[in-house]
């Protein structure tokens, strides 16, 4: 039974692409699948989207957008900056455990690559700006390239931890005798540990 019956159609075709992101992740969407869903003609999505790709950006996007503003309420619920830094690490692993179809969108797609859209370019660049700000916050005296150093390399073991999670490459004998908390733990302490 089609879930639209008469409105926003670009509204309901972000959400039921997200939606299909979620649980197939991005190869899951196609603008056909969708028309059918929403009971409407295979033409009428493009009237909103010019293709998979904008569509998916607009997914990427609002999916930015929602990471910076997770970011800024970290910040302002914790003073102390070493507290938020660590919280802030835990969403983007939430975020990569939660819904790693919208995760491999943002950060693993080439949405990001030649003919982004600027939406799209801002929303990241805002998430971005976002992650360096609790970065600074540890340490406000450090110069930027000491600040982008640090969130860069932070960033990298995150995004390291959740490849070699997601891909299965981390086998028992490699992390015994730790738990699986007790390695998340050790990879948000190599987050906070600076150079």
């Amino acid at each position: 039974m089609p879930r639209y019956h008469h409105g926003d159609l670009r509204a309901a075709l972000v959400q039921e692409a997200s939606a299909a992101v979620d649980t197939g992740g991005p190869e899951a969407v196609s603008l056909r699948d969708l028309a059918k869903q929403l009971g409407v003609s295979t033409a009428a999505p493009y009237r909103h989207f010019a293709d998979r790709r904008a569509l998916l950006s607009e997914v990427a996007e609002r999916g930015f957008v929602q990471l910076t503003h997770d970011y800024q309420r970290v910040a302002a619920e914790h003073a102390d900056p070493v507290v938020a830094q660590r919280e802030t690490a835990r969403l983007y692993l939430g975020l990569a455990f939660r819904k790693p179809g919208l995760f491999r969108l943002m950060f693993a797609s080439d949405l990001l690559g030649p003919g982004a859209t600027p939406g799209l370019l801002k929303a990241a660049g805002d998430s971005w700006s976002a992650l360096s700000a609790s970065v600074r916050r540890m340490d406000p005296e450090a110069d930027p390239a000491t600040i982008t150093r640090r969130t860069i390399t932070g960033w990298s073991t995150l995004h390291g931890f959740i490849a070699l999670v997601q891909g299965g490459r981390l086998k028992g004998f490699m992390t015994e005798p730790l738990t699986e908390a007790e390695l998340v733990e050790a990879i948000l302490d190599k987050t906070l540990s600076g150079d």
